[in-house]
């Protein structure tokens, strides 16, 4: 594996649109790196730019600080996972997850393919699966497949462009954790994009938060979301979502002088106690946990509360917030605390 650096690469297409701009990055050796942003944000051209599948304008791509700016896709040596599964549909999944390591640019003999196949089989949960035809086998064990074909290989770096989406919300859960173990157990380097907030707070070691091809916020999960920089990186992490509201919404005695807008994580809103009074717009029962959205002053306040809520649509309620963990903008949505 390698430490892989981006240093001020830029891409632009139709001359004037640019994918990335500018853009420096640092994914250590070993490191489960996330990029995340909306759709448009840049991530998918950065890692076809790390591939070599795209030609960038300007700036440089290192692999263990060799430069590989101008080198042929296949000889950076990355596996890439796509969105979709991208199997041959006419082959067992054994001759799927061993076609890498059968390139001319290998040497591996039979067995060695037939022991790396098995071993990532297992660690996948699909060594049963190995005789089947990859049309015989379901959306999530399809999934499992293309990530094992990369993970069969020992690339500089693995690739990964939001290869969970298009899988049901259970199986996500569950190949997210599956693939964080077998990260760190094999010490692999990944670079992992996503729109995703919930996968990129459990399976990253270090978050990157892109904004229409710049990169506005490097930190592990935890610096992210409890110090975005911007309104705009404070709405990538936390479900419920953040409240942004404007800073005379609440009477506060020590907030800095330029502040413009509050924000306010819906855990630090307490119902049913406190000076503050709404009223109940909706109730969104996810089990363990209630959200509830509060018109408080004509604008939209929600709230979690641990457990199920009992209440009513259109009553009023009272509710408290944690003013110490309030989170302070300025006029261009910048942090100022």
């Amino acid at each position: 594996m390698s430490k892989v650096e981006l240093k001020n690469v830029t891409k632009i297409y139709d001359k004037t649109n640019k994918a990335i701009d500018n853009l420096s990055l640092t994914i250590n050796n070993g490191e489960f790196f996330i990029l995340l942003g909306p759709t448009g944000a840049g991530k998918t051209t950065t890692l076809r730019s790390i591939a070599g599948l795209e030609k960038i304008n300007s700036g440089k791509i290192l692999f263990d600080e060799e430069d590989y700016t101008s080198i042929q896709p296949a000889f950076r040596d990355t596996a890439f996972v796509f969105q979709q599964f991208s199997l041959y549909p006419h082959y067992k999944v054994f001759d799927n997850l061993a076609f890498p390591l059968k390139s001319r640019l290998r040497n591996f003999s039979k067995e060695d393919i037939k022991e790396k196949v098995e071993k990532i089989a297992e660690m996948l949960k699909i060594k049963s699966k190995l005789n089947n035809k990859a049309t015989e086998l379901s959306g999530g064990e399809m999934q499992r497949v293309a990530i094992g074909r990369a993970l069969v290989r020992e690339p500089n770096i693995y690739l990964m462009d939001e290869p969970l989406s298009s899988l049901d919300a259970k199986l996500r859960e569950t190949l997210r954790v599956e693939l964080k173990n077998i990260q760190r157990n094999l010490g692999a380097t990944i670079l992992y994009v996503t729109h995703d907030q919930a996968e990129a707070t459990t399976m990253a070691d270090r978050i990157g938060v892109l904004e229409e091809g710049k990169l506005v916020q490097v930190g592990t999960p935890e610096e992210i979301y409890n110090n975005p920089k911007s309104t705009y990186v404070a709405h990538r992490l936390g479900s419920p979502r953040i409240n942004i509201v404007n800073e005379d919404i609440l009477a506060l005695e020590d907030k800095p002088s330029n502040t413009k807008k509050l924000g306010i994580r819906p855990e630090n809103i307490k119902v049913n106690t406190g000076n503050y009074e709404g009223k109940i717009r909706t109730i969104e029962s996810l089990g363990a946990e209630t959200v509830i959205s509060i018109d408080y002053k004509q604008i939209e306040l929600l709230a979690l509360f641990q457990g199920i809520f009992k209440g009513i649509k259109g009553e009023n309620i009272k509710f408290d917030i944690n003013t110490n963990n309030i989170l302070y903008f300025n006029d261009k949505n910048e942090s100022i605390r």
